[in-house]
């Protein structure tokens, strides 16, 4: 199982906090995960496929397509700005 966590204004735009995915049912890299996802709906499809959205995998920030393995945590953040 891995654990797909969105923060910020992710979490308010796909009313969704967590999901947990079930051994067998995530892909093997980052970018399927995204396209995954993105299935699920409009709003689904603007988070994952935007390039200004943050990805970490076990807390470690990546641009990078990565391999996922059971026990997981993957989360996507909108992009931070500042001031």
């Amino acid at each position: 199982m891995i654990k797909v966590l969105f923060f910020a204004s992710f979490r308010e735009k796909l009313k969704c906090e967590e999901l947990l995915v079930d051994e067998g049912s995530y892909p093997e890299l980052l970018s399927s995960l995204k396209s995954q996802l993105a299935e699920k709906g409009d709003d689904w499809r603007e988070v994952m496929m935007s390039e200004r959205t943050l990805v970490a995998v076990n807390q470690t920030m990546t641009r990078k397509d990565v391999s996922l393995k059971s026990g997981d945590e993957v989360a996507f953040f909108p992009p931070v700005t500042g001031g």
